[in-house]
């Protein structure tokens, strides 16, 4: 497998065309897997604001005052707002805000972020990824570049572990996953719940090509990988109902 940044991409304004942008400057060949930094689909797609269009709520203001009193340091009551609004549910309320966006993924401040944004305070997260990334799919398509499937990505946490890894938040043209259930190991032992992101490992395996920061490389060809004869899923969140974790969060209630 072969990953190469796309280069020399410019500052994405609202209404740019990522599949021009990134026809016009990469070899793509059918079978590639592009992938594409969140933060550039939001660009393009106007996801920016400022603090000052977020009028407060009571709950926001509560949020942001135990945070502060929490973490020793003020917290701007307008991005706790921002979040909630961003959320469909808010998982943990502090130390920091773990919620669902509205496209069921669970993250840090709903992904919004406040890094390379040179015109606005905050950034958030396309309000429906795996369309973006059909989108940029079909433009590549149209430019001739036929058989390309696209990953929107992003960077977040994992419980247990220090540090960030690139994420998978919608995708096209290939499945999410594949299922190694009821196939066998060497000793013969059948497979029974192995079921492997790959969107995911993708993601991640871009990320160490585009870095973070300044690198500003934010879109990676992925080329010679081979999604196999195994059977495909598009199930990347799990449901309520199947997940123990959120289920216990629910519960739980940090106290100082």
């Amino acid at each position: 497998m072969e990953l190469h940044a796309v280069p020399d991409l410019p500052e994405i304004r609202p209404g740019d065309d990522i599949a021009t942008l990134v026809a016009d400057r990469a070899t793509l060949e059918p079978g590639d897997v592009l992938t594409v930094a969140s933060t550039i689909v939001s660009k393009a797609e106007g996801r920016t604001a400022n603090l000052e269009d977020y009028p407060v709520s009571g709950r926001a203001k509560e949020i942001a005052s135990r945070i502060e009193d929490v973490a020793g340091e003020e917290k701007d009551p307008r991005f706790a707002q921002a979040v909630l609004e961003e959320s469909t549910e808010l998982l943990i309320d502090c130390p920091f805000l773990l919620t669902e966006t509205r496209f069921g993924h669970i993250c840090v401040n709903a992904g919004i972020d406040r890094s390379n944004v040179p015109d606005h305070d905050i950034l958030l997260l396309p309000r429906k990824p795996a369309e973006s990334a059909e989108r940029i799919r079909e433009g590549l398509a149209a430019r001739g570049h036929e058989d390309v499937a696209v990953i929107v990505t992003d960077t977040c946490g994992r419980p247990f572990r220090h540090g960030q890894r690139g994420v998978a938040l919608g995708w096209a043209g290939m499945p999410a996953s594949r299922d190694w259930r009821g196939e066998v190991d060497r000793d013969g032992h059948e497979l029974g719940v192995t079921v492997q992101s790959v969107v995911d490992e993708l993601s991640s395996a871009a990320n160490l090509v585009t870095g973070e920061a300044a690198d500003g490389t934010p879109a990676v060809v992925v080329r010679d990988w081979e999604f196999g004869n195994l059977e495909g899923s598009d199930e990347l969140f799990r449901d309520v109902e199947d997940d123990l974790v959120r289920q216990a969060l629910r519960e739980w209630r940090f106290e100082s």
